[in-house]
């Protein structure tokens, strides 16, 4: 059977999602728990990379297995042999047909901030502290030339094998709970580290580094030296992935 899991994880001591021969990855994890739990060795296909320090908490995975074991109870089965810091929150039966990868309609991303004179021991593994309060009109104003279907250049960083770099943006929602900032970038696919580009550039706006009209241009002319530094990773989480467009209405997407 074709078995769909929903997995939750913090990346910080990951080389990403990805199996590599010089890191420790959380696909490499989850695979040594299905051979644990079920004696297969599988191959698991996931939505998209993660890149080191980045965390997940709607991951989506699949891969076949011949296990007896009934779809719904695999998770509780592979939790018990993975790591604390990677859990399956949800497993279910999925059609033949399925994949996680080749299936998804978009996804969305969290970029998580927290501001503050000092930095905070409870927030430095899932949050990039900031020492200075970002002016978030000036960042919201710069999100809506974001939006829309543009050439990403601008947002993307040296070494992607993408054929183009041309996507759309759904939705860019910037809010704040308390000391902390949370940019929330839906999109139908995303370049090299172009969400931490994305974020990176937000906040040199609402600093006063960059200008929204900055910006404008820099996608305009597709520059990423007009651009923000990229981000850094911990502050990345993989909020969602769509596999029905119908979902993707609720953040903006229009056929």
């Amino acid at each position: 059977m074709r078995v769909r899991l929903t997995i939750e994880y913090d990346g910080t001591n990951y080389g990403g999602w990805q199996r590599q021969h010089n890191a420790v990855t959380v696909q490499e994890k989850l695979e040594e728990a299905i051979f644990a739990s079920t004696g297969e060795r599988v191959t698991c296909t996931a939505s998209g990379r993660t890149d080191a320090g980045v965390h997940a908490m709607g991951q989506v995975v699949s891969f076949e297995t011949n296990t007896a074991i009934p779809a719904e109870k695999l998770s509780f089965v592979l939790n018990t042999h993975l790591p604390e810091d990677i859990r399956v929150m949800d497993s279910a039966a999925a059609p033949g047909d399925f994949s996680a990868r080749f299936g998804a309609k978009g996804k969305t991303y969290r970029y998580s901030i927290f501001c503050g004179r000092h930095s905070s021991p409870l927030r430095a593994r899932t949050h990039y502290c900031i020492h200075v309060q970002p002016d978030i009109e000036k960042m919201r104003e710069t999100a809506r030339f974001i939006v829309g279907t543009h050439d990403f250049r601008a947002f993307c960083a040296s070494g992607s094998a993408a054929k183009t770099t041309v996507r759309t943006v759904y939705a860019v929602e910037i809010f704040s709970e308390g000391p902390c900032i949370y940019i929330e970038v839906t999109g139908n696919g995303f370049l090299y580290n172009m969400v931490r580009i994305i974020a990176g550039t937000l906040i040199a706006v609402g600093i006063g580094k960059l200008t929204p009209e900055e910006v404008r241009r820099a996608i305009e002319a597709r520059d990423r030296t007009l651009t923000g530094v990229t981000a850094p990773p911990q502050g990345l989480c993989l909020l969602r992935v769509y596999y029905d467009e119908r979902e993707l209405a609720e953040r903006g997407y229009k056929e």
